[in-house]
């Protein structure tokens, strides 16, 4: 495949601008049939001015960038061809360079042949795909983390420790007989192991994390039939996302949204009230309730002045192991002077008129508990990264125990190769990913065109 030339359309249809990306071996020839200037010979890294042309007829006046093997995205001869953004334009610009020896590029063939061609690793690579979805500033650092590399440089010095590791088994192996001679003691091999292993279960841990600003911080906002809930979801979403009724039980089914709250996104989940009911449809919908409430990593329980210590109880029963918000609403209608607030704290507030929204909203950030980013900090979002953290911790506590229980170091060594196959599996070293269908599973989720 790689010996194809491809193109692709890289922006969206309907701008005013449209770029049509080429690469390959016969970049620049087949651009040059179709463009009013030989390209072949010209200096990489230029921009140049001309037309698409069809036999005598000017389809486009269009810029083209002009990058030459190694030092391009893929690492091929390529081109970038920068036209009006009509749909006709784009579908002949690209129908001419395939009958000119191109072929449409597939989903993430641009990057994966980047990776084929050593210009990123595999980490580097589906950030690439998370860069392109980012939808917040927390998603996007966590993207231009790993695409600079600083996910791939951890796992370097992973490796040089891991090797360090093996190679002092391997010493104490070749000299055993050798009584006189000491390389390392079994207490400072116990150290450097354990340093790895704490490493490693951090970065595994981060995921919860990376998947939470990923997805979006799962909030179900749970309470009795009337309360508000829909009010304060439309309230938060500054839009009019749900019914909002006087009657008992209108919401009868669970409405999502996000929403974006100091760089991270928090999606809510309007849930139907709880109560006794002999609607089998309103059943339905409090059964998804619970369901919600399962999910969620937060519950805002909303409750009412009258709220009775039944509902309390009931409250505490149903977030048991949650991270749970009260909120006491109406506070329009609060008599605080009379007002016996329950003994569990709660924020009071008004979804109707906005009465501290912004402390909700705080307070929201505040129980996420999403650590400050920056662009240095490395979080695993990808479960197949996951996976391969798991797998190398899992070979590193038996490295740990085989060193505390004085086992023999040929099947300490064993297990430490495990480990650094797992790392490997990371970042695609070479001799380490050689199925076509692993690579094919990660790039066909990117976009045709990159």
């Amino acid at each position: 495949m790689t010996t194809d030339t491809i193109c692709a359309l890289a922006t969206a249809t309907g701008g005013a601008l449209g770029i049509i990306r080429i690469s390959g071996p016969q970049a620049l020839e087949i651009l040059s049939h179709v463009f009013s200037k030989d390209l072949t010979n010209v200096e990489p890294n230029t921009i140049h001015y001309g037309h698409i042309k069809a036999d005598e007829e000017m389809i486009d006046e269009v810029m083209v960038s002009v990058f030459r093997a190694p030092h391009s995205y893929t690492g091929e001869n390529s081109a970038e061809i920068s036209c009006h953004g009509s749909r006709y334009i784009l579908n002949k610009v690209l129908e001419l360079l395939i009958q000119n020896g191109c072929r449409m590029a597939e989903p993430g063939e641009y990057t994966q042949r980047a990776f084929l061609n050593g210009k990123m690793d595999l980490s580097q690579a589906e950030a690439v795909a998370d860069l392109i979805a980012s939808s917040n500033k927390a998603t996007h650092q966590i993207a231009m983390s790993q695409l600079r590399g600083h996910f791939s440089s951890e796992l370097s010095r992973l490796r040089e420790k891991l090797l360090k590791l093996t190679s002092l088994l391997e010493l104490e192996l070749d000299f055993s007989d050798h009584e006189d001679l000491e390389f390392a003691d079994r207490s400072e091999l116990l150290s450097i192991a354990n340093d790895i292993n704490t490493r490693v279960i951090r970065l595994a841990k981060s995921f919860e994390t990376g998947q939470a600003l990923k997805q979006g911080i799962p909030v179900a906002i749970v309470g009795k039939t009337n309360v508000g809930k829909s009010t304060l979801l439309n309230r938060l979403l500054h839009e009019d996302r749900a019914i909002v009724s006087d009657i008992h039980g209108t919401t009868r089914d669970t409405i999502e949204d996000t929403i974006d709250l100091n760089g991270v996104t928090f999606r809510f989940i309007d849930t139907a009230g709880i109560r006794q009911t002999t609607d089998t449809i309103e059943q339905i919908g409090i059964e998804r309730t619970y369901a919600a409430i399962e999910k969620a990593r937060i519950v805002i329980w909303m409750i009412e002045e009258k709220a009775g210590r039944e509902e309390i109880e009931e409250l505490l029963q149903l977030t048991k192991g949650k991270e749970a918000i009260v909120v006491c609403n109406k506070a329009d209608k609060i008599d605080f002077d009379a007002f016996v607030p329950p003994i569990v704290p709660l924020l009071c507030i008004s979804a109707k008129t906005g009465y501290n929204i912004d402390k909700l909203e705080s307070k929201l950030f505040e129980t996420a508990n999403i650590p400050e980013l920056t662009d240095n900090d490395i979080i695993v979002t990808s479960a197949r990264q996951y996976d391969s953290l798991v797998h190398a911790e899992e070979n590193l506590s038996r490295v740990l125990e085989g060193l505390e229980t004085n086992l023999s170091g040929d099947l300490i060594a064993e297990d430490l190769r495990l480990v650094l196959s797992d790392l490997a599996e990371i970042t695609g070293d070479k001799g380490i990913i050689q199925s076509q269908e692993v690579l094919n599973n990660i790039f066909q989720h990117f976009c045709v065109g990159k």
